[in-house]
């Protein structure tokens, strides 16, 4: 038997559009929308929720997290013991909900175990679509051992050991194929690769090229042979269309991205992930980070041109998902990046890139991302309206007084419970 719960005297957030529906009434039966109208009657039956004006917005996604970043020391976190990390990725999960995010997307870190943690109810926290280790080269972005370590880690896998965080060292068109198939293999539902150099890497230069178009393309086949896709990290247009050509479906950060690429990535329907909050949240952690003059000259870099690299996305018309890409304790900055990207993006569509646009990056169109008979019923209240006000969406969830997930209510301050 199903429970009821209605909705009603709700400011629809409309995600298909970017605009706001006065007097809208919800009804969520299981985990499911069942009926979305107008009026606030709510209906007979089942507890009913008076919103009083208040927005409603589809759960919101983050499509770039690392559940399993408990600190921002990769090789550190190599050496902690899988069980612990677990238990420390609880406390990450379950904020991520109370801030409003009902789904991620982990790019490179969680397994399949931490999926089950949640769907099973151990942990609380958002669905997940996992991509499990990052596939990279060697002395890649994701090969963080330190310089003149010899050997890698267990059986292969690097950047974490036994805790499967961050990447799988492989080389080679054979090596890449069987890679893919070993995340796949372990409950990977689209996979990672390094296509480029990157920030917190010390070893590799933010400019270079990594893997052949031979590799990239093997590791794209193999992908869609499973019917899923590859989500490539990249920064410069040489390393973006590389691998848009060898058809990577979203791209991570893109910090330096020109026009030309821009146009490349819009003409084969490709995603940009852009992570600003990570680079923000860096640059004032920087102290006690210990990080090289070389990795901060990076850091400064791409921290000035994430926005600029959102505006000739825009131009171009690609589409914008939302993304965070935070470790440790600044995990806690993940609902900044809606302020940070205001600059380039007017409010609706940043709210659109955490909601439709990255339900249609995971292939969730119609059941993500959107309030709509038959989607599941991800739901969040927000105390105002964040169109005019995006800060009421941080604060630690403070503004958010309802929060939903497959119909199951996480949240509620409200305590409205007279129909």
């Amino acid at each position: 038997m199903t429970s009821t719960l209605v909705l009603h005297n709700a400011h629809l957030f409309d995600s298909a559009t970017g605009s706001i529906r006065a007097g809208a009434t919800v009804t969520v039966d299981g985990d499911r929308i069942s009926a979305v109208g107008d009026g606030t009657a709510p209906g007979a039956g089942g507890r009913a929720i008076d919103l009083g004006g208040r927005t409603l917005l589809p759960g919101l996604i983050d499509a770039h997290v690392h559940t399993t970043a408990t600190m921002p020391d990769f090789f550190r976190l190599s050496l902690t013991p899988q069980s612990l990390v677990a238990a420390q990725s609880k406390d990450i999960l379950e904020a991520m909900l109370m801030r409003g995010f009902t789904t991620v997307r982990d790019a490179g870190g969680a397994d399949s175990g931490l999926v089950q943690a949640v769907e099973r109810g151990h942990f609380i926290g958002p669905r997940m679509f996992i991509a499990g280790r990052a596939i990279t080269q060697t002395g890649g972005h994701g090969d963080v051992r330190p310089a003149h370590f010899q050997g890698r880690f267990g059986m292969g896998c690097i950047s974490c050991g036994s805790a499967g965080l961050l990447g799988s060292i492989a080389d080679g068109v054979s090596e890449v194929r069987r890679a893919v198939r070993e995340e796949l293999r372990n409950g990977a539902h689209q996979i990672k690769v390094m296509a480029g150099g990157g920030v917190a890497s010390p070893s590799d230069p933010l400019d270079g090229t990594q893997y052949s178009i031979e590799e990239l393309t093997a590791i794209v086949e193999e992908a869609r042979a499973a019917r899923t896709y590859v989500m490539a990290h990249a920064y410069t247009p040489e390393s973006i269309s590389r691998a848009i050509r060898c058809g990577v479906r979203t791209i991570e950060h893109g910090n330096l991205l020109d026009a030309e690429t821009a146009a490349l990535m819009a003409e084969h329907n490709a995603f940009l992930v852009p992570t600003l909050a990570t680079y923000d949240a860096l640059q004032r952690n920087a102290g006690r980070l210990g990080w090289s003059d070389e990795m901060m000259a990076k850091l400064e870099l791409v921290r000035g041109q994430g926005l600029e690299a959102i505006r000739l996305a825009r131009a171009a018309g690609v589409r914008i998902g939302y993304g965070t890409d935070l470790l440790g304790e600044m995990h806690a900055d993940q609902s900044l990046e809606f302020t940070l990207r205001a600059p380039a993006m007017p409010a609706a569509e940043i709210l659109r890139s955490a909601t439709a646009v990255n339900a249609e990056l995971l292939g969730k169109t119609g059941q993500l991302g959107v309030i709509a008979p038959g989607a599941l019923a991800d739901l969040v209240v927000v105390d105002g309206d964040p169109l005019q006000d995006l800060t009421l969406l941080q604060q630690q969830g403070r503004h958010l007084p309802l929060i939903i997930k497959g119909g199951k209510i996480f949240k509620d301050t409200l305590g409205l419970r007279a129909a």
